[in-house]
């Protein structure tokens, strides 16, 4: 995800300190992965220098609170982003797949790879589920969007382990 690109989103709804923008952030994208307060004021720095977010300071009694504001071209930028798709992420570099392999290779047993595997995207989706189910609408689709991918993910070890014969041949060939 765009750290940048969604910080510049929140702003679009009005100024925000960065002590805002973290939490919104939070709230809504990072409930499993929060910003630390560093990567939050580094990137409004970068989104500053290239002319997408302006700053304001409130004068008070404390030291200077800055407040960032979205350009016209960070408002441009953010457009720019939301019209372009992302990229399919096929994991044709798959780690579990050099597990099996190797498993193979070494003459340990890649089923024990598989099963292990296996048992542990059944307790992901196990909680996910719960998640899910306790959750508001946006849980619900961040949660969805997970299963399926580990639904996918369940296929393949079932493929593989089918397979597994016919892999260990070529692998030891």
């Amino acid at each position: 995800m765009s750290v940048g690109h969604t910080l510049l989103g929140l702003l679009e709804s009005g100024p925000r300190h960065g002590y805002d923008l973290k939490r919104d952030y939070d709230e809504r994208f990072g409930q499993d992965r929060p910003l630390a307060y560093g990567q939050v004021y580094s990137t409004l720095a970068r989104l500053l220098k290239n002319g997408l977010v302006e700053v304001g300071s409130e004068p008070g009694a404390g030291p200077d609170r800055k407040r960032y504001a979205i350009t016209d071209a960070g408002v441009t930028d953010v457009a720019g982003w939301l019209s372009e798709p992302e990229r399919p992420e096929p994991y044709l570099q798959s780690t579990l797949y050099t597990k099996v392999v190797l498993a193979l290779l070494t003459g340990r047993d890649g089923a024990d790879v598989l099963d292990t595997q296996r048992a542990e995207h059944l307790r992901l989706m196990r909680d996910l589920t719960r998640r899910k189910t306790g959750g508001d609408l946006a849980d619900q689709l961040v949660c969805d969007h997970a299963l399926f991918h580990l639904e996918a993910d369940l296929r393949w070890l079932e493929l593989t382990a089918a397979r597994l014969d016919q892999l260990a041949v070529r692998v030891r060939a």
